[in-house]
């Protein structure tokens, strides 16, 4: 019997919605005005950044194998976005003829002799020689060896038959495995007590599109919770392995428009896995999605942490995104429900994985502003601010850090240590292990939990694009980190000072009414605007406006 679920909390929940389109340049001032840190903490901090950026440096012997394949075939060279974008045609072609034609204009435009015997990642090597398709599926003399981009223009031609056809889409896969910790739960829980790494286990799967589809992701989570139980030894959420859960996989209108539905059959599976965590007494998060769910997952939240037949368990947890403008807002609720409800929760704070979604998607539903910021600075301040409210929050809430930025390390260590708050850190796996090899020389003891994908081939290409698309980039933190042309004050650079600077929306990014205006000549039109049924403000709107039609 499940608890009762009052109009009050789904009124609560909705209202957060009045922030979600939020004055980015209002927004941004209103975080400087609550500066998490002050002049000597941000000195110290910043000091601290460089440091471990350069101990980084120094100390690291080899990159892990997702950070040297990231370097070697990043988003700034032909290639990386090749990859890409192959990725992305062996999800989407709707047939083999679409498929050979993308993958011989992908592969034959590139170079990738330039990169062989670059990295030092023996994964790397092998991958730029599959890529290249020489020594293993056709013959290959000592010219071709010698003249690799005019032998890939001589067989770009054969790229159709079928046996290429398939190497290549198996060189992609393979490429895609080094991203997972295993295949299965039970390989990902062996490799990672052999590795002695502590990790929240995802289970790969990018939304249901079916009920048979989370039926199926229901009892993928839940073999994976047991499997995880079984090996807990009652060391509880804090110190043993956890799952993550995506609510996408559990139902296929996981949406504000169905919300009837997703009590009636979401709910009810998540439950039902929340009862197995708790039975094992293991970490149990609910992962963050796109924007227009984030009330729907909140209430979801709600009516979990009040379940009395979830006895004291302290491991229900979720993720909050910090390039949302609501993120303070959920933060301060979250601490509140966590008072209310008597349940501690986990809370992992990430800066969010789903930004040029969240942009495009405004952008094509004429919405009046972004739900996220339009600038990393501001992401990276507004993380920050949220990282001292979670901190303040405890003992309520435990609180979990992922980030791959020094900076972000640095200034949420020393605020969780002035306030001798226990906290921890999280990675995702194959990146960042020189970063926290770092920090505990220099803090010493510091808990770190990976977040570890699971799955096969057929959830590998989603992820392996999300990850090209967030860390592929020349401007991010995990391609700059062990790039000596980059200096270590630039990668750790304070991102308050940044903001102070220039605290204004991106200059190339208006609002989504305003991108088809020229604003140097004043010409052109604004963009429609749409309604956003995601927030029941809109949603009655159109149930009034229907009624007068009737």
């Amino acid at each position: 019997m499940t608890t009762a679920f009052s109009p009050s909390c789904v009124a609560h929940w909705d209202s957060l919605d009045q922030g979600k389109f939020a004055d980015e340049t209002a927004t941004v001032r209103g975080l400087l005005a609550n500066m998490p840190l002050d002049g000597t903490e941000r000195a110290a901090v910043l000091a601290a950044a460089v440091g471990l950026v350069e101990h980084a440096r120094a100390s690291v012997k080899k990159q892990g194998v997702v950070e040297s394949f990231l370097q070697e075939f990043s988003l700034g060279t032909r290639e990386g976005l090749a990859l890409m974008c192959l990725a992305e045609a062996l999800l989407r072609t709707p047939d083999e003829e679409t498929r050979d034609r993308l993958i011989a204009e992908k592969i034959g435009s590139a170079d990738w002799s330039s990169h062989l015997g670059q990295s030092d990642s023996l994964f790397v090597n092998a991958s730029t020689w599959g890529l290249m398709l020489t020594g293993k599926l056709v013959d290959v003399d000592e010219e071709a060896r010698t003249d690799l981009p005019g032998f890939l223009k001589r067989i770009v031609g054969r790229l159709g038959e079928p046996v290429i056809r398939e190497a290549v889409a198996a060189a992609v896969r393979i490429m895609g495995e080094q991203f997972v910790v295993g295949r299965t739960i039970e390989a990902a829980l062996k490799r990672s007590n052999r590795e002695g790494w502590l990790c929240s286990f995802d289970m790969l799967g990018e939304g249901a599109r079916t009920a048979h589809d989370a039926e199926r992701y229901e009892t993928i989570y839940a073999d994976a919770i047991t499997a995880v139980g079984k090996t807990a030894k009652g060391q509880g959420p804090e110190a043993g392995h956890g799952v993550s859960v995506k609510l996408s996989a559990l139902s296929p209108r996981y949406e504000a428009t169905h919300e009837a539905r997703v009590w009636d059959e979401l709910y009810p599976r998540i439950l039902r896995l929340a009862r197995i965590a708790a039975e094992y007494d293991i970490n149990f998060t609910m992962d963050a999605e796109e924007a227009d769910r984030l009330a729907l997952s909140l209430k979801l939240l709600d009516r979990l942490a009040r379940e009395p037949e979830l006895g004291g368990w302290t491991g229900l947890g979720l993720a909050v995104q910090a390039y949302q403008k609501r993120c303070p807002e959920v933060i301060r609720r979250v601490a509140e429900l966590a008072k209310t409800s008597g349940r501690r929760l986990m809370v992992r704070l990430v800066k969010g994985a789903y930004w040029d979604t969240e942009i495009k998607r405004a952008q094509v539903f004429g919405r009046t502003d972004y739900p996220v910021f339009t600038t990393k600075a501001a992401t990276d301040l507004n993380y920050l601010v949220c990282a001292r409210a979670m901190i303040e929050a405890a003992p309520h809430i435990y609180s979990q850090f992922a980030t791959h930025n020094a900076h972000s390390l640095a200034a949420v260590y020393r605020m969780a240590s002035e306030r001798s708050v226990k906290i921890e850190f999280q990675r995702l796996h194959g990146m960042g292990e020189a970063l926290y090899d770092a920090a505990r020389d220099a803090f010493g003891p510091v808990t770190v939990r990976a977040y570890a994908p699971v799955g096969g081939h057929e959830d590998l290409l989603p992820y392996l694009v999300r990850r090209l698309l967030e860390n592929g980039a020349n401007s991010s933190f995990v391609h700059a980190l062990l790039d000596e042309r980059v200096p270590a004050s630039a990668v750790a650079a304070d991102p308050i000072s940044a903001v102070e600077a220039h605290p204004d929306r991106h200059a190339k990014i208006p609002t989504p009414k305003d991108m088809y205006m020229d604003r140097q000549n004043s010409q052109g039109r604004q963009n429609s605007l749409g309604r956003d049924y995601s927030q029941a403000a809109d949603r009655e709107r159109h149930a009034v406006a229907l009624q007068k039609v009737d």
